[in-house]
């Protein structure tokens, strides 16, 4: 899939919007989250070591889910395989499954699956996985913003390493901005953007630790605005206040959002 194409091969789409562009490629790169992967955690030596075993990863929306599995389809020497829970069939299961075991049993290879949404899945569409994680044919990878023990079959919960995303910091949002306005490939480095430190500051602090959102909000800002007579695009609070909208509540009735809304 494009989508996990290694670093070396991946072409860049300047059509794609930019939080897609800019997409960690590497542990380095990434932004975030180090009470699970700061150096010498868990799940940090794991991936380093391609060493990983089945995992869910649950957190709100922006906080690196998926791109953190887009570093390690970019680091395992594994098969890598992404499927979306939204869309994905019980047939694209088993045609996965099948396809790992014929790798496992021909050249010895582990296959990795990525499963975004995977509280989208029935139990009975959760059930098909769980042999195959169990004996080993596929290493599951989880992405949900909903508590994975209210979503996830106990099962293969139990079956996993659950590692729960935390919202990014204000100081972290600003960081993945920054870096998106100087990278001259991927991001808005070739627009020549003056932006102002607390235009920074507001978008972090209005996106509420979803780094998507506040990508998606320099962007709509750096491309709607009219650069001055020296070339340069002014991007200041006020532009920053326009392109960003009101945060909205995260709530759901039977999971976490309920308890964290009402209190």
């Amino acid at each position: 899939m494009k989508l996990f194409e290694s670093p070396e091969t991946q072409e860049i789409d300047r059509t794609a919007p930019l939080a897609y562009r800019m997409s960690p490629r590497t542990l380095e790169e990434y932004v975030g989250q180090e009470h699970i992967i700061g150096e010498g955690k868990l799940l940090e030596r794991a991936i380093k070591a391609d060493r990983l075993s089945s995992v869910i990863l649950f957190g709100p929306p922006g906080t690196g889910k998926t791109a953190l599995a887009k570093v390690i389809a970019n680091t395992t020497k594994s098969e890598f395989k992404a499927l979306n829970a939204t869309v994905a069939k019980v047939d694209d299961l088993k045609k996965a499954i099948k396809e790992a075991k014929e790798l496992k049993h021909a050249l010895n290879k582990k296959t990795i699956l990525f499963l975004d949404e995977i509280h989208r899945f029935n139990k009975l569409q959760q059930d098909v996985l769980l042999p195959h994680v169990e004996d080993g044919t596929l290493t599951l990878i989880g992405a949900t913003v909903e508590n994975p023990f209210f979503y996830v079959t106990s099962a293969l919960v139990s079956r996993s390493q659950i590692f729960e995303l935390k919202k990014l910091s204000e100081q972290e949002i600003k960081t993945i901005l920054i870096n998106a306005l100087k990278d001259e490939d991927r991001g808005l480095g070739s627009f020549k953007v003056s932006a102002d430190d607390d235009a920074l500051e507001h978008l972090a602090k209005a996106s509420d630790g979803d780094a998507r959102k506040s990508l998606c909000s320099l962007e709509i800002g750096v491309l709607t605005s009219k650069p001055g007579k020296n070339g340069i695009i002014k991007f200041n609070k006020k532009t920053a206040e326009e392109s960003i909208q009101k945060k909205s509540v995260v709530y759901d009735k039977a999971g976490d959002g309920h308890y964290d809304t009402i209190s």
